[in-house]
């Protein structure tokens, strides 16, 4: 009875079914939390783009137009509204800008003109800026430098500030000017350019002042008085009290 009662209980622990491995309820696990990562990320990307297309709205602005200026209709052609690529004009943005420029030869006074010329706070004559060669070479440089002049786009020491109201520039006519005269004027006509012609009516006293600045420009002096130029009131009367002769000429 006894061994019948063994090898009962040894069926009984051989018919047990067997434990479940502890590697597959892992597997089970993972791949659950798996899913769940899988399905949170989801959801957080979503919000993120959700965000990221409301913070990016592309929202139309609508610029003022300026007002028309209380101008003569024959003025319309020669009023501007330059818009420089370099910075903003701001509040200014609607002032109008005239464009000039100042056609003249050498010793004929139009360094003086264009010193009482800037004086103005609002107005910017640029100076002889085709004296360099490389700006005249032909008339693609000619037009890229007038283009960048007007559109305000030329810094210099004649520079004024975003509110400027005139802006131009002093050209001599032995300065490329002849050689493209036909494409120059054509330019000037198309952008509206007033030409302001600066020359000397006593040619006598302009060669002696062409002469005069050959000297002053050899002897390079220092500390002594300019030929060419007019320093103190004691110059300007000894300019003014010539010969008759001279004045006549």
């Amino acid at each position: 009875m006894a061994d019948d009662l063994c090898s009962f209980t040894k069926d009984v622990f051989i018919t047990k079914a067997p434990k479940k491995s502890p590697l597959v309820l892992r597997m089970i696990v993972l791949v659950f939390a798996m899913v769940c990562g899988v399905y949170i990320c989801s959801i957080c990307v979503k919000q993120i783009s959700t965000r990221s297309k409301a913070g990016f709205l592309n929202i139309p602005v609508i610029q003022k137009a300026c007002p028309e200026p209380n101008i003569e209709p024959w003025e319309i052609p020669y009023v501007h509204h330059p818009k420089p690529k370099t910075y903003s004009r701001a509040e200014c943005a609607c002032n109008p800008v005239r464009y000039f420029a100042i056609l003249s030869m050498q010793r004929s006074g139009s360094g003086w003109f264009e010193t009482l010329l800037n004086n103005h706070t609002n107005v910017s004559s640029n100076g002889e800026i085709f004296s360099v060669k490389v700006r005249r070479s032909n008339i693609s440089t000619i037009v890229e430098t007038l283009d960048k002049i007007y559109n305000l786009d030329w810094l210099s020491s004649a520079s004024k500030n975003e509110c400027t109201a005139a802006v131009g520039l002093k050209w001599m006519l032995n300065q490329g000017l002849m050689q493209h005269h036909t494409e120059i004027v054509e330019y000037f006509n198309t952008r509206g350019v007033s030409i302001i012609f600066l020359f000397r009516r006593n040619l006598l006293r302009r060669m002696i002042s062409v002469l005069a600045n050959l000297y002053d420009r050899d002897a390079k002096l220092l500390n002594g008085t300019h030929k060419s130029h007019v320093h103190s009131p004691h110059e300007t009367y000894l300019q003014n009290t010539s010969p008759q002769s001279m004045q006549h000429c």
